[in-house]
């Protein structure tokens, strides 16, 4: 029924431990000898998804930045949108008023950061961030900007989700991937229109894919695909954002995969 699978990461494909466990590997390379397509579709960086496409052994279409590159089978960017330069210019000025916000970059094939923290090593096995200054940082070939805390309080990242859009509502796409990760695209951007774009060059349409997610930031492509599945541990506000989608279990047990080997295979 489905031609295409899109698939979020971080809490819906890997494991809480950010791997790809083996039967979910063996499921996706069956789908894909099954003539269906498999799409990464993730907030992370092209270049970290790429290891995770060697990884699988098989020719996936990459959505990364929630949106803001598309990459072919080949590894060719065939998608992209960046921020407007002022818009980074502004939105860094703001954010290095609050010395509890870390401040990313993902600009081209980089990964920047405002200051060192070690656990993000945990989520990336050789991907890794350069230092910026938050005083002249980059302004061009910039995908998104993204924030964190260390105390992972919501609260006070909603505070700044108003701020900026109160700011920046016109010009951008404001989302959170987690309760605690605030990310800041392009307003066209988002997963829901990069997978239009991927299935329109396949040959498809949007009733013929299929897409699991569990964040803010897949809201769009849930709500646009054929058939958006939610994990059972997304945020109360995906919940309530798409109250008549289907629910399944947590990426812990691969729950992804086992929907796919029952319904697709």
């Amino acid at each position: 029924m489905y031609k295409i699978v899109a698939s979020d990461l971080d809490g819906t494909l890997l494991t809480p431990e950010h791997k790809i466990a083996p039967f979910t590997k063996d499921v996706i390379n069956q789908l894909h000898h099954q003539d269906k397509a498999f799409i990464f579709a993730t907030g992370r960086h092209h270049i970290d998804v790429a290891d995770m496409r060697e990884q699988l052994g098989i020719p996936a279409y990459m959505i990364t930045s929630n949106g803001a590159r598309v990459h072919n089978a080949k590894g060719e960017v065939i998608y992209k949108q960046d921020l407007e330069p002022s818009v980074v210019r502004d939105i860094v000025a703001m954010a290095k008023q609050d010395p509890e916000l870390k401040i990313h970059i993902y600009r081209n094939d980089d990964w920047l950061l405002n200051t060192d923290c070690e656990y993000l090593k945990d989520f990336h096995e050789t991907f890794q961030y350069q230092l910026f200054d938050v005083d002249n940082p980059p302004l061009e070939g910039i995908a998104k900007v993204f924030f964190i805390r260390d105390d992972q309080d919501h609260e006070k990242m909603v505070e700044w989700e108003e701020r900026f859009n109160a700011a920046f509502g016109q010009q951008t796409n404001i989302v959170f991937s987690t309760p605690w990760c605030l990310e800041v695209m392009d307003a066209n951007v988002s997963k829901g229109h990069a997978l239009e774009a991927v299935a329109k060059e396949k040959g498809y349409e949007l009733k013929d894919c299929l897409a699991f997610g569990d964040g803010m930031n897949d809201v769009e492509m849930l709500s646009m695909a054929g058939k958006g599945v939610i994990m059972e541990t997304a945020h109360d506000r995906v919940k309530q954002a798409l109250p008549n989608h289907e629910i399944i279990g947590p990426c812990s047990e691969e729950a992804v995969a086992h929907y796919l080997a029952d319904n697709l295979l």
